[in-house]
C-alpha cells in the first residue's frame, strides 16, 4: 500500500469552477428561499420537506455535473486519496478508489437507517435536466418527488420519505454521521498506515480534517499543507506550501 496520503477539500475543485463551500457564492452559504444552507443540508429537512430538500439539492449540486476534472485531479488519479469534495471529479479523473468521505453529487442511496450499509447507485440526474417540462419550480418538484420514490401520505396527503423504498441524494448531511456508507474505518486504516499527509486546498473546518492531524500528530509522521493562504497549525514536522492545487501538481511533477 502506499503510504502518501492525500486529503483534499474544495480548493482543489475551485480550479474547475466549482465554488468553495463557505466562499461569498459557497455552497454552504447559498441557501434557499426560506432556509439557509445548515438548515437544508440536513436528514431532518429530507423527511419533513422532501420538495424543498431535494431543490435545493438539485440545483446547488447537480447543476454542476458538466464541470471538468482539472490538472490537479489528473496528478491525484494515482494517489491515495480521501476527499471531502462530492462533486464526483476525482473518480471522473481516473482515480479507481479513492474515498469521498463525504459522498458524491451523482449518487443515490435506499432512505433507510444511517447504519445500512448500502451501495451507492448513479443518480443520472440528466434526465431531469434535459426534460423540456422540468422548467418551472412546481413541475421540477414533482419530477424530483417521483424520481426519488417520495408519495404523499394517505392519512395527511404530505409527501414524505419512506425507508427501504425512497432514494436519498448520497452526501453526508450536517445530521447525519461518518459510517462504513461513507467507507470511515478504511479512511481510518489509511491515515494510521499513512507514512506522510499532505492536506491539499482545505480550511481545516470539518471532522475529517482534525481526525486526520490527530493520527498524524500522535504517529509524528511529517504533514504538508498545501493552500495559497495555508492554515497554520501547532506542529514542529509541517512544511508549507502557499501554492494552489494545480501549482502544487506541477511542482511535484518536476
Amino acid at each position: 500500500m502506499k503510504k502518501e496520503l492525500f486529503i483534499t477539500g474544495a480548493g482543489v475543485s475551485a480550479e474547475s469552477g466549482i465554488p468553495t463551500f463557505r466562499g461569498d457564492d459557497g455552497l454552504w452559504t447559498v441557501g434557499s428561499r426560506n432556509y439557509t444552507p445548515q438548515e437544508m443540508a440536513t436528514r431532518s429537512m429530507y423527511k419533513n420537506n422532501p420538495a424543498e430538500f431535494l431543490s435545493w439539492y438539485f440545483k446547488r449540486f447537480a447543476s454542476l455535473l458538466e464541470v471538468k476534472p482539472n490538472r490537479a485531479h489528473f496528478w491525484l488519479s494515482d494517489k491515495l486519496l480521501i476527499t471531502q469534495n462530492i462533486d464526483g471529479l476525482d473518480g471522473r479523473a481516473g482515480n479507481p478508489n479513492y474515498i469521498p468521505i463525504h459522498g458524491r453529487l451523482d449518487k443515490l442511496v435506499v432512505y433507510d437507517n444511517q447504519d445500512r450499509i448500502q451501495k451507492p447507485f448513479d443518480a443520472s440526474w440528466k434526465d431531469i435536466i434535459e426534460h423540456p417540462g422540468n422548467v418551472d419550480e412546481p413541475s421540477l418538484r414533482k419530477a424530483l418527488l417521483k424520481k426519488c420514490n417520495i408519495s404523499k401520505n394517505a392519512s395527511d396527503g404530505a409527501f414524505t420519505p419512506k425507508k427501504g423504498v425512497s432514494l436519498k441524494p448520497f452526501v453526508l448531511l450536517f445530521d447525519e454521521y461518518y459510517n462504513d456508507n461513507y467507507r470511515i474505518n478504511e479512511a481510518m486504516h489509511w491515515m494510521e498506515v499513512a507514512k506522510k499527509m499532505v492536506f491539499i486546498g482545505t480550511s481545516f473546518s470539518v471532522n475529517i480534517t482534525n481526525i486526520a492531524l490527530e493520527i498524524a500528530m500522535t504517529n509524528r509522521i511529517p504533514i504538508e499543507i498545501v493552500d495559497p493562504k495555508p492554515i497554520k497549525i501547532n506542529y514542529p514536522n509541517v512544511k508549507y506550501h502557499e501554492l494552489t492545487a494545480v501549482e502544487y501538481s506541477q511542482y511535484r511533477s518536476n
